[in-house]
């Protein structure tokens, strides 16, 4: 694996909007946030534009992040938001641009698309955490969210255990392996495709939102018969937001889980604060992690050198 260098002070970040169009007012809410950090802030040229429920055209967007991966004054990116649209610029990624020329790349939900093309193609280490305009400019971003931007100045090994949240049990073991995934929709997404997701010996990370409990089967019911499920090392199961189900009758989101896990000859836990939730524990996808359910823990090793 690349590993990007750590970020330092006076270093710059690039804010651009792959996917959905930003708020512009939390975008300006966020830059004190990055500024106290020592950092600072440069927008990409056409984080303004809309286009639908895209942040400007495909072309736009693909330009802006070339422009960011290329320009040797930028040494991070992090994503202004995610909704959708990444799945479709990943064809015209330069990919050996971005190999040479690694650096930070930070966010998550549709970003997630973006995390497993240039992952498997390019083998640099990306990051799953919270986001300019959908989680850092807005009031309720919160302390402890804030704290996992550390990971980036400074090689750091991250421990989640029962002091952050209670974990849940779904099948029992240990297992050791590169943490891949994300939002579980954009995960399925990949399937039948040049950028379909390598789980094989992998701990698979899944979140998602507005996921009702029948959405949620269907999908892991896709990765279950494309053999995906059973090729993982272990599975985490982090935050389900916004899942209450409209059908008059439904299985429990949690019943769905112990359906698809609980036989699974793999360590599987639950109740991790990853996600579309605050607070959000922020994690280097790529790098080597180890889930232990004796120990009720995952350990991640550093995902910048």
């Amino acid at each position: 694996m690349i590993y990007p260098n750590r970020l330092k002070q006076g270093d710059t970040i690039g804010v651009i909007a792959p996917a959905g169009p930003p708020e512009l007012a939390n975008i300006k809410q966020a830059i004190p946030f990055f500024e106290n950090l020592g950092l600072h802030v440069q927008l990409g040229k056409h984080v303004e534009q809309v286009h639908g429920y895209l942040a400007g055209s495909d072309e736009q967007r693909l330009e802006d992040f070339h422009q960011m991966i290329a320009d040797p004054h930028i040494n991070a990116i992090i994503f202004a938001r995610g909704g959708y649209g990444t799945g479709r610029i990943v064809p015209g990624i330069d990919y050996d641009l971005v190999k040479n020329n690694s650096k930070i790349i930070w966010g998550y939900s549709d970003i997630t698309y973006l995390h497993t093309a240039i992952r498997q193609l390019t083998g640099l280490v990306t990051f799953h955490g919270p986001m300019v305009a959908s989680d850092i400019g807005k009031e309720d971003f919160d302390e402890f969210s804030g704290s996992m931007f550390k990971q980036l100045f400074e090689p750091t090994h991250l421990a989640y255990s029962e002091d952050i949240s209670p974990l849940h049990v779904l099948s029992t073991g240990k297992a050791k392996g590169q943490l891949v995934g994300g939002n579980l929709s954009l995960i399925a997404s990949t399937m039948g495709t040049p950028y379909e997701i390598d789980m094989i010996d992998k701990i698979l990370l899944i979140e998602d939102i507005g996921e009702e409990p029948y959405r949620v089967d269907s999908m892991l019911n896709q990765l279950k018969l494309s053999g995906k499920l059973a090729e993982a090392a272990g599975i985490i199961v982090g935050d389900f937001a916004n899942t209450e189900t409209k059908l008059s009758s439904s299985l429990t989101l949690e019943e769905v889980f112990l359906d698809y896990f609980a036989n699974l000859d793999i360590p599987v836990m639950s109740g991790f604060q990853i996600g579309h939730c605050i607070p959000h524990f922020a994690v280097p996808l790529g790098a080597e992690a180890t889930l232990s359910t004796d120990e009720k823990a995952l350990h991640i090793a550093s995902g910048v050198k």
